[in-house]
């Protein structure tokens, strides 16, 4: 239960319970005057392996939740896009059937399900990255004797996904020809400045066995046919990739050579067009010692050499850069002990304290930081909290979610904000510290300041809660400030523990589903207004392990 905080200053803020441990103190400078940059919303990305999740019912009402952060900003990636298929959904498979052919060997288009897809993606606010793979099994390439098909499931190990879908194209017209008649589709279909707007990128880490059952050269001979085919439909078109594995090690050294300088396969010009670069960043979680100890070193660390390489070749170095999948570890539909973070609060301090030195990387190396995709989404018709990585279960929004509402109401512009809790970049990427991370971001707009804290741990155990004062500077005139406070912690904004605390019921009842609803839902509050003098204030908060809260003052 919350209780009333009697403050120093003239605010009073809501705090949660002592923890057993005794608090420590936290000091946060904000000076509002003091612009250091734009703050470009990256946040706005997400994507799944199931495709057809989005014209599912949980995955329209999430769909809804993600449109409506920044209604027509927010974009959508997903695998399995062009594979054969009725259209039934599996952990890490989706298909559309939009390739097939007849027994003359001839093409058959059928856009229905992509169609279908995209629809619900477009009615919700949310435009597609769109990702052209797999290979329909009549281009496949794979033995005759190699199923099409995956049987992979939870707890099968990751390389078992191979199948005829990862395959290059047997042949390379028929798949340009593919690409371009879907992309003129689409164009007939949305219009052609709505296309414009659409990221456009091909395959999913062909630096890896497990996506991509050809030579880096195949790949690169694939690309340059797709693009070619986008190209042919839409000149404008923005296309890029290779949304590798990692920073992409030698593939990507080969990949960014051959786009830049290589001859292009389709085309037989010089480099192929790449209107942005994509690589993939994951963390390394591990059980020890009965808890989940994250490695967001490792995020950290993949994120500063992708950054690194691509900054190292002159032609690309401006180039706008999505981490196509950026998240703690690296299989949404595992679930499993190292990855029960996944529904309550870890995964959201986690967010905000990692999206933070992404921001801070991005800015140390100079490059034109566009996206970071969140690699989740959601499992339709699973048990209630199966520790998959998603952003809601059976419908109900998990507290990570609440993080992005708060990342939507960040201003465009960074102002200077310090914290005396929070733990260096460089130490963040070397190493697991174990250290309590008290951190801090603020922007402006126009008037309005926000102010984004969070506290995290690498390890999810219960810690001592951090004893913040807030010094705020640069506010102007006004004599005083309304403050509006959003906070996520184990105890607000968290139908996770509001199910705990149900019992744990695998079947809830239209009266339980709707406490849940209200339990994800992240409430403001009020707080009572801050008195300014010459241009300062401070207040005082609480603000336990795994918490994250955010500051609106105006």
């Amino acid at each position: 239960m919350r209780k009333l905080l009697t403050l120093t200053g003239a605010l009073v803020a809501l705090a949660l319970p002592a923890a057993a441990q005794e608090s420590f103190p936290v000091t946060i400078t904000v000076d509002a005057a003091k612009t250091t940059g734009p703050l470009k919303p990256v946040w706005r990305f997400f994507g799944a392996d199931e495709p057809n999740y989005a014209t599912m019912k949980d995955g329209q009402k999430l769909l809804g939740h993600l449109g409506e952060l920044k209604p027509k900003q927010v974009y959508f990636r997903a695998h399995n896009l062009l594979n054969t298929g009725d259209g039934t959904a599996a952990f890490k498979w989706g298909s559309t059937n939009a390739y097939t052919e007849d027994k003359d060997g001839k093409p058959v288009y059928n856009w229905m399900i992509t169609d279908m897809i995209i629809d619900s993606y477009l009615d919700r606010g949310v435009r597609p990255y769109l990702q052209i793979g797999f290979m329909p099994e009549a281009l496949s390439s794979a033995p005759k004797d190699m199923p099409y098909r995956h049987s992979w499931r939870p707890g099968f190990r990751y390389e078992l996904i191979e199948g005829g879908w990862n395959y290059p194209p047997n042949d390379y017209k028929k798949w340009e020809e593919l690409v371009y008649q879907w992309t003129k589709h689409n164009i007939e279909k949305y219009g052609r400045d709505e296309v414009l707007t659409w990221y456009f990128e091909v395959w999913n880490e062909p630096n890896g066995p497990s996506y991509w059952k050809g030579t880096p050269e195949e790949f690169y001979k694939t690309h340059d046919y797709a693009i070619a085919g986008v190209k042919r439909a839409l000149p404008e078109a923005r296309v890029g990739g290779p949304d590798v594995a990692g920073s992409g090690g030698t593939f990507m050294d080969g990949f960014l050579k051959h786009v830049v300088s290589g001859t292009n396969y389709a085309t037989g010009q010089t480099g192929t067009p790449t209107d942005f670069l994509a690589f993939h960043a994951k963390g390394s979680p591990k059980f020890v010692d009965g808890h989940v100890q994250m490695g967001m070193w490792n995020h950290l660390k993949v994120v500063d050499n992708g950054f690194k390489k691509i900054a190292a070749v002159p032609e690309l170095k401006n180039a706008p850069i999505v981490i196509g999948e950026s998240d703690p570890e690296g299989c949404a539909a595992c679930p499993g002990k190292a990855n029960g973070y996944r529904n309550g609060t870890m995964y959201s301090s986690y967010t905000a304290a990692s999206f933070a030195r992404i921001w801070e990387l991005s800015e140390r190396h100079k490059v034109n930081l566009e996206g970071v995709l969140t690699w989740a989404f959601t499992f339709e018709d699973q048990p209630w909290f199966a520790g998959y990585r998603q952003l809601a279960t059976n419908g109900i929004d998990l507290p990570v979610l609440n993080v992005f509402r708060m990342y939507a109401k960040l201003g465009p512009d960074a102002i200077a904000a310090s914290s005396t809790g929070q733990v260096p970049l460089d130490e963040m990427i070397e190493k697991v510290t174990g250290k309590n991370d008290v951190g801090v971001m603020a922007t402006r707009d126009g008037t309005k300041i926000a102010v984004l804290v969070w506290h995290y741990n690498d390890n999810d155990l219960s810690g001592p809660e951090a004893k913040i004062n807030i010094k705020l500077n640069g506010l102007g005139k006004a004599k005083t400030r309304t403050v509006t406070q959003y906070l996520v912690d184990p105890q607000t904004a968290n139908a996770y523990t509001t199910w705990q605390k149900m019992g744990s019921p695998q079947s809830p009842d239209q009266d339980q589903y709707k406490v849940l609803e209200a339990a994800s839902v992240m409430q403001p509050v009020a707080l009572p207004a801050l008195s300014v003098t010459k241009g300062a204030a401070t207040l005082d908060l609480t603000l336990v392990r795994q918490g994250v809260t955010l500051l609106i003052i105006e």
